[in-house]
């Protein structure tokens, strides 16, 4: 892969991918290959941070229903990748349910929601990171830091659309991706990141 800036190449083709989604729902079949193309590399990157070496079978679940459902589907192309990653990370859950695997309790309880951070920590950090590298750093985080992470990084979701995706509120998801995209950064060299900072990460709502 390049050289970092993967949520910014996710988000690149937003717009192609709506309109793929847009045909798809009128009835266009080929133009599902088209938004599949778009969604499945960062969606499977996602997956392998939740379920390792299974994430083939768990994505191949997701997408039999999201077929299923993609005519009750509205929204963009930035829509479209949180709704994917909202059904592939309920099949990922029902798997682990299934493996008796219990995932990691989060670490982050009411009193951290809206913990401020600069700004800089998430531009350096995502900048620095690829795929690869998100993903073989992202297992020795806390769960809830981890998910934060990969929505963040691999499928390139903004606060607010990462939080409807984990049920979470907004302030818990900037949290989650600080403390771990200020771990992630630590290891991967980056400089700058503090703790202070006035401002709150990404949007206030």
């Amino acid at each position: 892969m390049g050289q970092g800036g993967e949520p910014r190449r996710v988000r690149a083709h937003d717009g192609e991918l709506g309109a793929a989604v847009a045909r798809v729902q009128e009835g266009d079949e080929a133009a599902f290959a088209v938004a599949y193309r778009y969604v499945q590399p960062a969606l499977l990157g996602y997956l392998r941070g939740l379920v390792g070496d299974d994430a083939e079978d768990v994505a191949s679940d997701a997408w039999l229903e999201i077929a299923r459902d993609l005519g009750r589907f509205k929204g963009d192309g930035a829509g479209f990748r949180g709704w994917t990653a909202t059904i592939a990370r309920h099949r990922a859950l029902d798997h682990l349910r299934r493996q008796k695997v219990r995932p990691r309790s989060s670490a982050l309880e009411q009193d951290v929601l809206e913990l401020p951070g600069p700004h800089s920590t998430h531009d350096q950090a995502l900048e620095s990171m690829s795929t690869e590298a998100a993903l073989e750093l992202v297992g020795g985080l806390p769960r809830d830091q981890a998910e934060a992470v990969l929505l963040r990084v691999i499928v390139g979701l903004d606060a607010p659309s990462a939080a409807r995706v984990l049920g979470k509120r907004p302030g818990a998801v900037r949290t989650a991706a600080y403390r771990g995209l200020k771990r992630l950064a630590k290891q991967l060299g980056v400089q700058g990141v503090t703790d202070d900072g006035p401002r709150t990460l990404g949007e206030s709502k």
